[in-house]
């Protein structure tokens, strides 16, 4: 018993700063991207190719003065970035990073809780995170991030519908709720992987996963140019940086589930298991850095038309099809 204590510690204590490490260089890698879309050099200075930036951004967010504008409520202006940061590092519980290790003559699964609720976990763990958004535009006194505030619940529960009916097309040909078994019934080919069997929920998914983790084109809730950065407009320091480090955590773990979903998370030929779900995780990443380079940001009507009157009815029309054709291979 208490070694099974022991070693589920070290797994939230090895994955946990896994996340973090990787937060950290998710940052330079798309400054990195970004820089040469624009054909610029990027970070270069700060060690051998700029790799000591995300420690050098650190340094300075931990020690810059902390500003807190008069009238604000204290309490729900400093805990709305931590509910932020901890609803996105909390999903990466019931991901598996990969198959098992051997230690000892004894087998440890790579993930720190194999739920069989897995996935209504993570969309309840998510959903918490617009909270975050919302007590920051609220409580720091200002109608800037006040309308940030507003246009986060608007666009996060729009498109978190269109993200679980993109979801539920795989939930119905697996039979599962739990992450890992989903992923071990990808194994084997190539073509086992869900999305070439659910490519229309797959697209589904990767759009509403992109506008719910306010990334550019559908960055709304802080476009710079409307809202002054929206509802963190108030915040400066380590509580600037705590709202910044959970957007990061919110990419890492979209791009996760999606490797995990629809494309055989740790499966794959030659290299280790845990390599295979990197190599997806950033191939993900690299899509996410790719669209901000590349698109301009849409119209708030823009963006809520498409959320209802596309994604939402091609999230529909996808389950119906999936449940017809299961329904005639019965």
């Amino acid at each position: 018993m208490l070694l099974d204590a022991i070693i589920a510690f070290l797994k939230v204590g090895v994955i946990f700063a896994g996340l973090l490490t990787a937060i950290a260089y998710t940052t330079y890698f798309e400054r990195k991207v970004v820089a040469h879309i624009q054909h610029r050099m990027g970070p270069t200075v700060t060690g051998p190719y700029g790799l000591l930036q995300p420690i050098a951004d650190a340094l300075k967010l931990l020690f810059k003065e902390q500003i807190k504008p008069s009238g604000v409520n204290g309490l729900f202006y400093n805990l709305a970035p931590i509910l932020s940061f901890t609803a996105a590092c909390m999903s990466i519980a019931v991901i598996p990073v990969g198959n098992w290790v051997e230690i000892g003559g004894r087998k440890i699964q790579l993930i720190i809780s194999d739920l069989n609720i897995g996935i209504l976990y993570i969309f309840a763990i998510t959903s918490l995170g617009v909270y975050g958004l919302v007590l920051a535009g609220w409580s720091s006194n200002s109608k800037y991030s006040l309308l940030g505030g507003i246009r986060s619940t608007a666009q996060m529960i729009s498109y978190e519908v269109s993200l679980g009916l993109g979801i539920i097309g795989v939930l119905m040909i697996s039979q599962t709720l739990s992450i890992a078994e989903i992923v071990r019934q990808q194994s084997g080919s190539i073509l086992n992987w869900y999305f070439f069997k659910q490519p229309v929920a797959f697209f589904v998914y990767l759009i509403s996963a992109i506008a719910e983790t306010n990334r550019s084109p559908f960055d709304l809730p802080e476009a710079e140019s409307e809202l002054v950065a929206g509802y963190h407009t108030e915040y400066s320091g380590m509580r600037f940086s705590v709202f910044f480090l959970g957007e990061y955590a919110n990419m890492i773990t979209v791009s996760a589930i999606a490797s995990s979903l629809f494309f055989g998370g740790w499966n794959g030929p030659v290299f280790p298991p845990v390599i295979w779900f990197l190599i997806k995780v950033v191939a993900f990443l690299f899509i996410y850095v790719w669209i901000r380079g590349t698109l301009p940001r849409f119209r708030y009507d823009q963006l809520m038309r498409f959320a209802w009157k596309v994604l939402f009815p091609l999230g529909l029309l996808n389950i119906l099809v999936t449940a017809f054709i299961i329904v005639l291979r019965s």
